[in-house]
């Protein structure tokens, strides 16, 4: 018991710690920098003292966190690391997570609320068979925490994507119209746009300034979003510049077709709209009409047959 509670305490805290350490990002940053300050201009103390200078976090928590990592990366197979790579840099890479380290916030999660489970079911003086129930509940809750975060980032940055992509279609073919080339036509997307697409077409240009080809960095822009919609327009400009076609013409015909489909988009999401509105409708908004309109009816059928 003793054991259960010391990993129940080590994986709220785990958590408490990983949340703190990303709300206070900035501030954390700052204090770091002022106390390395400090510390560069103090004497260095050795040995045992030199150690204990150092943060409970660096010592203690990071050693940890950074074996359960190299324990995971030894046992999971590369197809399934290379599948989740692909699926964080899907997401926009949230909090900088490679595979391992999502792997590893994945069981922290499934582990911490299926023991955290396990010790509020032993409390509540639940039998075995509810005891099981609860601890599996919670291993289950706890695997697809993770899960659900990464799909559900996954769906919102290409959803933007798939939105802000016309609009930054009819703002590269106005710069290219007005005399820019296309990376210069790029920059100007950068500097006059927000959100995933102004920060994937920025770290396109940052390849293609390190010496990546525009069509190789154009590729790994569609490789790295999953967007459809971005692989067409992508496929089309490299088509294009292989060909000599005018990019001008490319790109005023491929934002025409963009609007056309988000158009359409907005047009399926409306037709669908009364569809999936039935369920509430049926659960929580028919009932209620019901009760004030047939219970006055049937208290005084009640009344009457009571006489």
């Amino acid at each position: 018991m003793s054991l259960i509670l010391i990993s129940v305490f080590l994986s709220v805290f785990i958590l408490i710690w990983a949340g703190y350490a990303y709300l206070f990002a900035e501030k954390i940053t700052l204090s770091n920098r002022l106390e390395n300050i400090f510390v560069e201009s103090a004497p260095i103390k050795d040995g045992f003292d030199e150690e204990l200078q150092a943060k409970f976090a660096d010592r203690v928590i990071k050693p940890l966190l950074r074996r359960f990592s190299q324990a995971i990366q030894k046992y999971t197979p590369i197809r399934k690391r290379d599948f989740i790579e692909n699926k964080l840099d899907y997401a926009g890479r949230p909090f900088g997570w490679n595979s391992v380290e999502y792997l590893t916030t994945q069981y922290a999660a499934t582990f911490g609320l299926g023991i955290l489970a396990f010790v509020l079911s032993q409390i509540g003086g639940a039998d075995l068979r509810n005891t099981v129930i609860y601890t599996l509940a919670g291993l289950f809750g706890g695997y697809l925490i993770a899960d659900l975060f990464l799909r559900s980032s996954i769906n919102n940055r290409q959803q933007s994507i798939e939105k802000a992509l016309p609009d930054v279609l009819d703002l590269l073919t106005i710069s290219i119209e007005a005399g820019l080339g296309f990376d210069a036509a790029m920059q100007r997307v950068v500097q006059k746009s927000s959100g995933p697409i102004s920060e994937e077409f920025g770290f396109t240009l940052q390849e293609m300034r390190m010496g990546k080809t525009r069509k190789d960095a154009l590729r790994d822009m569609s490789r790295r979003t999953g967007v459809a919609d971005l692989k067409k327009f992508i496929d089309a400009i490299v088509q294009a510049d292989q060909l000599g076609v005018s990019l001008g013409n490319v790109l005023r015909h491929q934002s025409e077709q963009m609007r056309v489909i988000r158009r359409q988009r907005i047009e399926e999401k409306a037709a669908k709209a009364p569809v999936k509105m039935l369920i509430p409708l049926v659960l929580f908004i028919f009932p209620t009409i019901f009760i004030v309109v047939l219970a006055p009816a049937i208290l005084q059928i009640m009344e009457t047959l009571g006489k």
